[in-house]
């Protein structure tokens, strides 16, 4: 029955870019805080070995921004290249829907 199967609305790729960026933001704040934490236990505990006081700007500056920045970056291209092979391979199957 050609009549059966309803036909799905055609991908838009206008999305494409808000969701490369709110998946980028997201994921590079979680790099930011995972770093950030990671950072400030390895600095508190080389200062508990040494006997010092520790200096957690250090875990800002030199560990979680530098991390955060380059996981952004690697996940900005990452998120866009599949974003883009997943706009393109569903609109192949658009066109073969339609052919149908």
């Amino acid at each position: 029955m050609p009549g059966a199967h309803p036909l799905s609305r055609p991908p838009r790729g206008y999305w494409i870019p808000l969701r490369v960026l709110l998946t980028t933001l997201l994921l590079t704040l979680l790099f930011f805080a995972v770093s950030l934490l990671l950072g400030i236990l390895i600095i508190v505990m080389r200062a508990e070995w040494r006997g010092v006081h520790p200096d957690l700007t250090f875990a800002y500056r030199y560990i979680a921004a530098p991390v955060a920045a380059l996981a952004g970056a690697i996940v900005l291209v990452y998120v866009a290249f599949l974003e883009i092979r997943h706009y393109r391979q569903a609109r192949a199957l658009a066109q073969l829907e339609r052919m149908i």
